[in-house]
């Protein structure tokens, strides 16, 4: 069984949902713990697809930039049915069908490779990152059946640490088996029947991992489907798919869902920029494959600092704390844009680092009191993780326009000074009748 976080442990016989039913949890942390892994590293991969796709497709920034578009319009458009999935057959068993679509996206990469034509690989990704939707749907509520609902800031940032351990593992794998070519050949000096075969060639590396995830993606599904029964006292509220909107008349949980649309966008943003970033003459000068292998750093901080923060956050306010990070992150993205060299690669390293805590504190906070709502709650805030489709490209074209990705950085700065903002507002707490009581 997997490592629990003190703050999933509770003194209670077994672990009560909002409204007070007992849940059987045992052996359901290895399971959460790993989907959480699964979909933050298969997400992370796109870093590394990003800049690989540019070259291919000799694309300008916010072309390369609709591969998180594709990718992450999946969660507008699917976070809602897989709510409703959640609700008619578990937790679990929505689970498993997540991860067979994740399955079916990445065998999808085999005909794009062949017909070597980017729209295909869009289509690709938005199967697999529908997939990912509804296991993230699924994995965010049922955190809050492992322990007590005044803990579950902590709880899930522990097991969003996990999440951040596949950004950290995947990207620099993917970096070695998907860029390792690219200084070799340019895609620009090639055209007719040399080109198209070049595509075709150079995205088998590219077809070849994600078959690989495939069948790790087969495995892992099976191993859930046959744990199916293991969570008991599952309640849902019986509410229709407007019925979920009708949450975000509720100004916390409104708040909330707008900032995890601008924190993703803004944490999608930088780390599909890295690459090309550090691979500046005035930055760090480094090729594709070297940035590449930096992009684990970025997402560390966030594995790092969701570690530290399962710890603080137990301690001090989370509101707090997510204001401070806020601000931390405005500080790095414009000391990066304003110096030169190793200083400015690494200070936008750095806003990893402050990013660790982010989404499972607005998540957590948004969603406070929810009680059998839950699954409504996290389908529409889910929905909201759009943002990584719509900030990207409107960060890439500052970057065309502007000519300069250092310029580029304001918009992910903006978007962090309004969870800043947030952090300080929903430092005061609700109590169980759902009003605001005096801060902590």
């Amino acid at each position: 069984m997997a490592p629990v976080s003190p703050a999933a442990r509770s003194t209670d016989p077994a672990p009560v949902t909002d409204d007070g039913a007992r849940v059987d949890v045992a052996g359901l942390q290895a399971f959460v713990i790993a989907l959480f892994f699964i979909f933050g590293g298969i997400t992370s991969l796109n870093d590394v697809i990003i800049p690989k796709l540019k070259e291919l497709f000799t694309l300008s920034y916010m072309e390369a930039m609709l591969v998180q578009s594709a990718f992450f319009a999946a969660y507008f458009i699917v976070s809602i049915p897989a709510a409703a999935i959640a609700k008619r057959v578990g937790y679990m068993r929505g689970a498993v069908i997540g991860l067979l679509t994740m399955m079916a996206g990445c065998l999808l990469f085999i005909p794009a490779s062949s017909s070597a034509t980017f729209g295909v690989f869009l289509f690709a990704l938005f199967v697999l990152a529908s997939g990912v939707t509804i296991v993230q749907v699924v994995a965010n509520p049922l955190i809050s059946l492992l322990g007590p609902p005044a803990t579950a800031p902590s709880r899930l940032t522990f097991a969003q640490a996990f999440n951040s351990l596949g950004t950290t593992i995947f990207p620099y794998f993917g970096s070695i088996l998907i860029l390792g070519s690219l200084a070799h050949v340019s895609a620009d000096q090639l055209s007719g029947i040399a080109l198209a075969d070049y595509r075709v060639q150079e995205t088998r590396a590219v077809v070849h991992a994600y078959i690989g995830i495939a069948g790790a993606l087969l495995l892992v599904a099976a191993v859930v489907w046959f744990n199916r029964n293991r969570l008991r006292g599952e309640q849902h509220g019986d509410s229709s798919i407007l019925g979920s909107f009708a949450l975000l008349r509720r100004p916390r949980f409104a708040f909330g869902t707008a900032c995890i649309f601008l924190y993703v966008g803004a944490e999608v943003a930088i780390g599909s920029l890295i690459v090309n970033y550090l691979a500046q003459h005035q930055v760090m000068n480094l090729s594709e494959q070297a940035a590449g292998k930096l992009i684990p750093l970025y997402w560390c901080g966030a594995l790092v600092g969701r570690f530290i923060g399962a710890i603080i956050l137990r301690r001090i306010n989370p509101g707090k704390v997510l204001a401070l990070n806020a601000v931390g992150a405005i500080v790095l993205a414009t000391l990066s844009a304003n110096v030169t060299g190793t200083v400015a690669g690494y200070a936008l390293l750095m806003i990893g680092l402050m990013n660790s805590i982010m989404f499972p504190t607005i998540f957590s906070l948004a969603c406070e009191g929810l009680g059998p709502r839950a699954a409504d709650g996290s389908g529409v805030i889910c929905m909201a993780i759009v943002g990584g489709a719509v900030v990207p490209p409107l960060t890439g074209h500052l970057a065309d326009v502007s000519g300069s990705l250092g310029f580029a950085l304001l918009l992910p700065a903006l978007c962090y000074l309004v969870i800043a903002a947030f952090g300080l507002y929903a430092r005061k707490p609700y109590d169980a009748a759902g009003t605001r009581a005096p801060a902590r």
